[in-house]
C-alpha cells in the first residue's frame, strides 16, 4: 500500500502542470463515477432516505487520503482540491436560476422576505452564541482570542472558502490562528450539516414533515430517448455554455466592481476583497433566464440537465472538500471549537424547529432544512439536504432560496457582516459586538411573530 502512494507521489511532484492534470483527472472519475452511481436503484433508495451518496464516495475518499487510514490519495491531490469547492459552489449557483421559469405571484415576496428572516436570524444569531461562548466559558476556561467569536459565522455560513480568505484578515489583526481555527470550523460545519441534516431528512419522513413526492418515477432524470446522441451532446453543450456565460457574468461584474472600490479604499475595498463570485453568478443566472423569456427561446433550456449539473456540482464539492478534511487541526483545539460548534448547531435546530414554525405556514421542513444546511455548512449543503428531502422541488423552495440568497449573500456568508464583525470586535470589544447581535436577533424574532399574523404566506 505504502510503494502505491510513493508511485503516485513520483508522478504528482513530477511538476506542477502534471499535479493539476492528474488532480483534475481524479476529479474526473469521481464525476464519471457519481453520475453511474447515482443510477442504481440502491442509491437512489439511500438518497429516498436521506442518505446521498456524496457522503459516501467523501467518506471513501476520506480514508484513502493523506490524514485516513489508509493514505492512498497523497495530500498533493487533495491540497488542489481544496481549491475547488468555491469554483463548484460557482457552478451550483450559476444553474439555480435558469432551468426553471422565473416564479411570479402576488405572494411571492412574503414568501422571499420570510425566507429571508429566518437567514438574518440564523447568521445573526450565530454571532450571539458565538460571542456568550466566548465571553463565558473559553475566555475564563481557556483564555481564548475573543476574536474566536466570530468562528461560528465564518466557519458554517462562509465555510472553507469564507474562512480562506477572512485568514488573511484575521491575520493582519493580529489573530494568526484564524486561519486554521476557521477551517477547522468549517470541516465541523460541513460534515454537522451532512450527516445530521440527511439525519433529519430521515426523521422528517418517519413523522410525516416532509411533503410526499408525487412524481411517477425516477426516470425522469434521463434526457428523452428519443433524441439522438449527436442532439444529447448538442443540447448538453448549450446548457454548459448557459452556466459558463452565467459565470462569466459573475467574474467579470465582480472584477469591475473591485477595480471601482479601489480607487474608494477603506471597508467597501476589504469587503469586496473577500466578495465570493457565485452571488454574482446567481444574479447571472437570473437574468440569461429573464432574457431567454423575454425572446421566448426558453426551449434551448433542458430544466433535467441544469439539474443535473448542479447536482453533480454538489456531490464534487462534498467529495473534494471531505477528501482534504485536516483531521490535526480539529484535534488540536478540539475543546474550544466542541464548544462553539455545539452552540452553533443547537442555534441553527433550534432555529429550524422553532422559528421556521412560525414563519412557514406550509412546507416548513423543506424551507428550514435548506436554511439548515446553509447556515451549517454553506448553500451547497443546504441544496443537497432539500435534494433528499424534496428532489422534484415540489414545495417550489428552491427558487424561492435563490432570490433570497441574492439580497442575504452580500451581508452573510463571507460578505459585508463577515468582514465587519472582527473590525468591530477590535474597535468596540466582544462585549459591544455580541450586544448588537443580540438585540438585532431579538428584533428579528420580534418581526417573524408579526409576520406569521401579517404575510400571507401562501405556495405559488
Amino acid at each position: 500500500m505504502k510503494t502505491l502512494q510513493n508511485t503516485f507521489e513520483n508522478i504528482i511532484f513530477f511538476d506542477s502542470p502534471s499535479k493539476l492534470f492528474i488532480a483534475f483527472g481524479f476529479l474526473g472519475v469521481l464525476a464519471i463515477l457519481l453520475v453511474v452511481g447515482r443510477r442504481f436503484d440502491s442509491a437512489l433508495r439511500l438518497e429516498r432516505l436521506g442518505i446521498p451518496i456524496s457522503i459516501l464516495f467523501g467518506t471513501f475518499a476520506l480514508l484513502i487520503g493523506p490524514h485516513g487510514s489508509i493514505h492512498i490519495l497523497p495530500e498533493t491531490i487533495t491540497d488542489i482540491w481544496l481549491g475547488f469547492p468555491t469554483p463548484l459552489l460557482t457552478i451550483v449557483f450559476a444553474t439555480l436560476m435558469i432551468g426553471r421559469p422565473i416564479p411570479r405571484g402576488n405572494g411571492l415576496w412574503g414568501l422571499v422576505a420570510s425566507q429571508s428572516l429566518l437567514g438574518l436570524l440564523l447568521g445573526f444569531g450565530q454571532y450571539l452564541v458565538g460571542g456568550l461562548a466566548v465571553l463565558l466559558v473559553l475566555i475564563p476556561f481557556f483564555n481564548v482570542d475573543p476574536l474566536m467569536g466570530c468562528l461560528i459565522e465564518v466557519g458554517f455560513e462562509g465555510g472553507h472558502g469564507a474562512a480562506s480568505v477572512m485568514g488573511k484578515s484575521f491575520d493582519h489583526i493580529g489573530f494568526s490562528e484564524g486561519l486554521d481555527l476557521g477551517l477547522a470550523m468549517a470541516t465541523v460545519g460541513l460534515l454537522a450539516s451532512t450527516l445530521l441534516g440527511s439525519l433529519l431528512v430521515i426523521i422528517g419522513r418517519i413523522f410525516g414533515w416532509i411533503t410526499p413526492d408525487e412524481s411517477k418515477t425516477e426516470q425522469e432524470v434521463f434526457i428523452d430517448n428519443q433524441i439522438s446522441i449527436i442532439e444529447q451532446f448538442k443540447l448538453l453543450m448549450i446548457n454548459l455554455g448557459f452556466v459558463g456565460l452565467a459565470v462569466l457574468f459573475g467574474v467579470t461584474t465582480l472584477y469591475f466592481l473591485r477595480v471601482l472600490v479601489s480607487f474608494i479604499g477603506g471597508i467597501p475595498s476589504e469587503v469586496l476583497s473577500v466578495f465570493p463570485v457565485f452571488p454574482l453568478a446567481l444574479l447571472g443566472s437570473l437574468l440569461i433566464r429573464l432574457l431567454l423569456e423575454r425572446l421566448d427561446k426558453t426551449e434551448f433550456v433542458s430544466e433535467i440537465l441544469q439539474r443535473e449539473i448542479g447536482i453533480l456540482s454538489t456531490d464534487l464539492l462534498i467529495v473534494t472538500a471531505m477528501a482534504g478534511l485536516d483531521l490535526p487541526i480539529l484535534l488540536k483545539d478540539w475543546a474550544a471549537l466542541s464548544i462553539l460548534a455545539l452552540g452553533g448547531l443547537f442555534w441553527n435546530l433550534f432555529g429550524m424547529f422553532l422559528f421556521a414554525k412560525i414563519l412557514f405556514r406550509k412546507h416548513w421542513f423543506e424551507r428550514s432544512i435548506i436554511e439548515f444546511g446553509n447556515a451549517t455548512g454553506v448553500a451547497a449543503s443546504g441544496i443537497l439536504l432539500l435534494r433528499l428531502a424534496d428532489p422534484r422541488d415540489q414545495t417550489n423552495t428552491l427558487p424561492i432560496f435563490s432570490i433570497k440568497q441574492l439580497f442575504l449573500q452580500p451581508f452573510l456568508s463571507g460578505g459585508l457582516i463577515t468582514v465587519i464583525a472582527p473590525l468591530s470586535i477590535v474597535n468596540f470589544g466582544l462585549v459591544g459586538w455580541t450586544e448588537i447581535c443580540g438585540v438585532l436577533t431579538v428584533l428579528f424574532i420580534l418581526l417573524a411573530v408579526f409576520m406569521q399574523f401579517k404575510v400571507a404566506d401562501d405556495v405559488l
